[in-house]
């Protein structure tokens, strides 16, 4: 190695780091949801089976698990879903949730 070729490497200057901007899990997180706004009580299209479920929801003595499924065709877990994951979490509802000495469930719309 020649006299040159050290004092090359040694006053050459080191490569400075990439400045990054990395979030932390917890930041990523939040960034990509999307606050979710309940939106006001809709009774949809008239006729279709979600008016009629919400219809029958708001009345005095909201709707039996029963007679909800007969008024739609639809089974109970299918019932059970669209209450939980439509009425409350997308439409913002509260939903008052009673179960009678015979056993059966009953769903209404509060306030």
């Amino acid at each position: 190695m020649s006299i040159q070729e050290t004092t090359k490497t040694e006053t050459a200057t080191p490569k400075k780091a990439k400045a990054t901007s990395k979030k932390t899990a917890k930041a990523k997180k939040t960034a990509t949801k999307k606050a979710m706004k309940p939106t006001k009580a809709k009774a949809g299209r008239s006729g279709s089976k979600a008016a009629i479920v919400l219809d029958l929801m708001k009345r005095k003595e909201g709707a039996t698990l029963a007679e909800i499924a007969k008024a739609t065709d639809w089974q109970k877990h299918s019932i059970r879903g669209f209450v939980s994951g439509h009425v409350i979490k997308k439409m913002g509802l509260k939903v008052e949730s009673t179960k009678s000495d015979a056993g059966e469930r009953t769903y209404r719309i509060v306030g």
